[in-house]
């Protein structure tokens, strides 16, 4: 990667700026006038060639102006990962929205998503918290009918879990009270291996009780296998407008990417696997991952508490998105959240 001169630094970023708001090739004259440069126009040029030669920018045809190449992205985004935070007045605006809404785990993620993809102007993307270790916090058993149950679990972490179960005898909502207190009594803050063990020595309580269990195993086992966790999206129409996505095929590979929801799940999970919690990736053109969505990228976060439980957000949307505006506000979220799941596992 060639050296770039401070001067050199400034125009890239300012090009970048510039086609983000317009979606136009940026010429010389253009960038002089609109940001009251103190360099002519004629030195403006130069340095955009020699840009372009270094392969930051790219000329799309003769005589036009100049674009962003992925390369010349990833030099601006460079420089925004740790710094740049959202105005303080979008901050309190957002925060004001969350303490508006009470509501549990799934709420705050589906009031997220919707928040980040009006901030973002893309799509946004967050996957509930997923526990690094399924713990069980809470069992409620609750009689829909004499035979029907409705079992709800909570993890720590906030992720909460329901299942309809059919029985062969008749439960009162009194002795479903009592299997309830039981098992949270045996079973809180246990691992499905370490309930494994102790249903083995579960009382005497009928074998409604034991239906439970395997039942309360299952899904366990189930929640331990994910990837990730329930993936929510908020935002399609936001990037489908965009002139990138206006070539019908392109449109497609991003709707599939997204309808594909354990194709979704393994990549975040790829992606946020080794992430500490609060740190921002940058994808750009596939990096290998987004192989379909060549003109896209996406900026991630992981929130939640690490080692207890984590999730993940983030903004999927042409390369030519707003960088500046997007990092900050996927972090600023990110933070939101990881209180949230702290607030939950206590």
């Amino acid at each position: 990667m060639v050296e770039l001169t401070e001067r050199q630094k400034v125009i890239l970023s300012l090009v970048v700026h510039e086609y983000v708001r317009t979606a136009n090739p940026v010429g010389s004259k253009n960038l002089v006038k609109q940001y009251h440069l103190e360099y002519s126009s004629a030195t403006v040029r130069n340095e955009m060639a020699a840009l372009t030669e270094a392969q930051y920018l790219s000329q799309p045809y003769t005589s036009a102006g100049r674009v962003p190449t992925e390369m010349g992205y990833r030099f601006f985004v460079s420089g925004l990962i740790q710094m740049r935070e959202l105005p303080e007045e979008t901050r309190r605006m957002i925060e004001h929205q969350f303490s508006q809404a009470q509501q549990g785990m799934d709420g705050w993620i589906k009031l997220a998503a919707s928040i980040l993809a009006d901030q973002a102007n893309a799509i946004s993307v967050v996957s509930a918290p997923l526990p690094n270790r399924t713990r069980v916090k809470y069992i409620s058993l609750i009689s829909i009918t004499n035979k029907q149950i409705l079992m709800i679990l909570v993890l720590e972490g906030g992720q909460m879990q329901q299942r309809f179960m059919f029985v062969n005898e008749a439960m009162t909502q009194e002795k479903l009270n009592e299997i309830a207190e039981v098992l949270n009594r045996m079973f809180e803050g246990r691992n499905s291996e370490e309930i494994r063990i102790l249903s083995r020595n579960l009382p005497e309580m009928g074998n409604v009780a034991e239906e439970i269990v395997r039942t309360l195993l299952n899904t366990l086992y189930d929640t331990d296998a994910l990837q990730t966790g329930e993936v929510y999206t908020d935002g399609i129409n936001n990037v489908l407008s965009e002139p990138e996505f206006s070539d019908s095929e392109e449109a497609r590979r991003a709707l599939h990417f997204l309808e594909e929801k354990s194709v979704l799940q393994s990549f975040l999970s790829k992606t946020t696997r080794e992430q500490k919690v609060g740190g921002i990736q940058v994808f750009f053109g596939g990096d290998g991952l987004l192989k379909d969505l060549a003109n896209c990228s996406m900026v991630v976060a992981r929130y939640g508490m690490q080692g207890v439980a984590t999730g993940t957000i983030g903004v999927l949307g042409p390369m030519r998105m707003a960088y500046s505006k997007n990092i900050p506000t996927v972090r600023f979220l990110a933070g939101i959240l990881s209180d949230l799941v702290a607030d939950s596992a206590l």
